[in-house]
């Protein structure tokens, strides 16, 4: 009997973790080694570790799944499955070698395809990527581009028994609180159990920006930005609430802010 595959599990959503955990539950010959929370954290536990399979998310605390591939590359070179939001990085992530690309939300059938895959892999060695990597690439590669997809209009959050709409243009800025979301829209605030990954893929890129892993803040609430400390800034909103950005997210705020680097 071959020796267990070793699987890295980094996301900087708990949930996501949490949910990628349980699901490797479900398989025998794999055996979770770790979790961790960002780039740095992977750069070092892929170093200390050399897990066999990597489930890598792409954007997460700076360095981001591709640097932290960058990193080791010269040292380790894991097989790697990317799990993300967005599907703009499924080149980027083929060209990095990749086994797969799991956009969430995935199911579970969706994910032991590329268990599978995994192990087919580890029995041939073969190193092409196979006709259904291929045309899955072309699909996503191929769809409409952001700017043209309908982007939400409202979001659903619970309310006792009750289940609220909140029109996206009345919120001021979503903030994570442990497993859940915070939705606040004036002196209310509503709490979702989506995660930050998934609220910012719903909302349009030009309304709102995501200004720590934490927080994401409609453009137009924003009055006025001062420089904290070394990448951080603090956004005053209309209202006078004050919001801390984080440093990772200093240049994507810049851009959307049109502000000078």
């Amino acid at each position: 009997m071959s020796a267990a595959i070793r699987v890295l599990i980094v996301d900087d959503e708990p949930l996501a973790r949490e949910r990628v955990r349980e699901l490797l539950t479900e398989v025998p010959d794999m055996t979770v080694i770790g979790e961790c929370r960002d780039g740095t954290e992977a750069i070092a536990a892929i170093r200390a570790e050399r897990p066999d399979l990597v489930l890598l998310d792409v954007q997460m605390p700076e360095p981001d799944g591709f640097g932290v591939l960058s990193a080791v590359a010269n040292e380790y070179q894991p097989a790697v499955i990317f799990i993300t939001a967005h599907r703009d990085f499924a080149v980027q992530a083929f060209e990095a070698n990749a086994l797969d690309y799991l956009l969430k939300p995935f199911d579970r059938e969706r994910f032991h395809q590329s268990l599978a895959r995994v192990r087919e892999r580890r029995r041939t060695g073969a190193t092409e990527l196979d006709a259904e990597l291929i045309e899955r690439l072309e699909s996503l590669s191929h769809r409409l581009p952001p700017a043209s997809e309908p982007y939400v209009k409202r979001l659903v959050a619970k309310v006792g028994w009750r289940m609220r709409f909140l029109r996206v243009e009345d919120i001021d800025y979503l903030e994570a609180e442990g497993n859940y979301v915070s939705v606040h829209q004036g002196k209310q605030s509503y709490l979702t159990r989506e995660t930050m990954n998934a609220l910012e893929e719903k909302l349009d890129p030009k309304d709102f920006v995501r200004a720590h892993r934490s927080l994401i803040v409609r453009l137009d609430r924003i009055e006025e930005v001062e420089p904290l400390g070394p990448g951080e800034m603090v956004l005053t909103l209309r209202d006078g609430t004050k919001l801390t950005s984080g440093r990772s997210y200093r240049a994507r705020l810049q851009r959307a802010l049109d502000l000078p680097t």
